[in-house]
């Protein structure tokens, strides 16, 4: 019974050594790929969730309207407090391309390649598949209309080389732009706690975008895009529905509620407007279809401002480094509790080395003994856990 006994302990002893190893390889392998996962898995439950409105759900609102002749504020609420852009990131990611396309880097026919990365984006989406092409006019119109984001991911590879990498590129040009308050990390919309802006800042882009592309801009207009066989409609609903409104974009997730910038010219008026943090599709609609009529009056007839410009690279580089800087606690924080859990395995590795040295081979009668395999695998279990359980997300989709 002894040698029963002694065999039965260094089996469970080989055991918990060769778990603590597979721990710890799990422990520095799998960080990153499980952050990078999050960012860009399905959404499930996408049709039962979107677009539902709850009495409790209210999310923080933001509102401007903003003179585009004379570059005056004629409405504000809360404009320059921080917000989730949602979609309106693609006004951004359709910037940058009518940029390539007005100097003839690229043109409206030109084949875009469609990663596995982009064809595997939440909802809405074309439903892009891995290998297969999409013309660059195609894709603007999947922007407008679907709110497409394997489109945006598709422009974002095409122009940038990976999706992180023309983020960059966003946050860069919104800076160059005046824009002092938004970070992009995606080229769609999709959550992520660090992708903010401003409705002060929407407003900028929205007149940007308008006078610098003119030839472009008129694509934020389609009401329907049909693409293999399928009608797409807009998804801005006061297109054909309010007299001289010509776009702009609309989006949502649950952490920011349903936004919308909105353009219209009636006569010689033009206002731009950014309703954020509708409790719904029509209640932003309606709130933005108010505040349009309440100042359109108000508005001068004659352009007086003078067009955005960009600011010098080098001076948008350094905001850039500034906004990186205040992500860095965070990456701080996520290193250190790493460090722990390190430090957690390699005791338990030297804890289960010394078990297994030479007085191993001796019997051993003490309670102290006896429980050491237990509490190795509750330090296991523990390291496990601390490895893989994510930040607390919001789980929603974007349009």
């Amino acid at each position: 019974m002894l040698r029963t006994t002694l065999a039965s302990s260094r089996v469970l002893r080989v055991s918990v050594l060769g778990l603590v190893t597979l721990t710890a390889a799990a422990v520095f392998t799998t960080g990153t790929a499980d952050a990078r996962h999050y960012r860009h898995r399905t959404y499930h439950h996408y049709h039962a969730r979107h677009h539902v409105e709850h009495e409790s759900y209210s999310p923080p609102f933001s509102s401007i309207i903003v003179d585009a002749n004379s570059g005056a504020t004629l409405s504000a609420s809360s404009p320059d407090a921080s917000r989730h852009p949602a979609s309106l990131t693609k006004i951004m990611t359709l910037y940058l391309l009518f940029e390539r396309l007005d100097a003839g880097k690229m043109n409206l026919d030109t084949e875009m390649t469609v990663s596995e990365h982009a064809s595997e984006q939440a909802p809405t989406k074309l439903g892009l598949r891995p290998g297969q092409t999409i013309r660059v006019e195609d894709a603007i119109k999947g922007l407008v209309t679907r709110s497409a984001n394997d489109a945006a991911v598709v422009i974002a590879e095409a122009i940038g080389g990976d999706e992180d990498d023309f983020a960059k590129l966003m946050t860069r040009k919104a800076r160059a732009l005046g824009m002092t308050h938004t970070v992009y990390v995606n080229a769609s919309g999709l959550p992520d706690d660090e992708q903010v802006t401003t409705a002060r800042d929407q407003s900028t882009l929205g007149r940007a975008i308008q006078d610098r592309f003119p030839r472009y801009y008129r694509y934020f207009s389609t009401e329907t895009f049909n693409y293999h066989g399928q009608s797409i409609r807009n998804h801005n609903h006061l297109l054909g529905s309010v007299e001289g409104v010509d776009g702009i974009k609309t989006g949502y997730i649950r952490a920011s509620g349903f936004n919308l910038v909105t353009s219209i010219h009636r006569g010689n008026r033009h206002l731009v407007g950014v309703v954020m943090g509708g409790r719904s599709g029509s209640s932003r609609d309606a709130i933005m279809r108010n505040l349009l009529a309440e100042n359109l009056e108000k508005a001068a007839t004659t352009r007086t401002v003078a067009a955005i410009t960009e600011r010098n690279p080098a001076d948008a580089n350094i905001d850039i480094a500034e906004a990186e800087t205040t992500s860095r606690p965070n990456q701080a924080v996520q290193v250190q509790a790493a460090a722990a859990v390190q430090d957690q395995v390699q005791a338990v590795v030297q804890t289960v080395a010394l078990d297994l040295g030479p007085s191993s081979t001796t019997p051993t009668t003490t309670p102290t003994a006896a429980v050491k395999p237990t509490r190795m695998l509750l330090v296991v279990a523990t390291c496990v856990t601390a490895s893989r359980t994510p930040a607390p997300r919001t789980l929603t989709t974007t349009t």
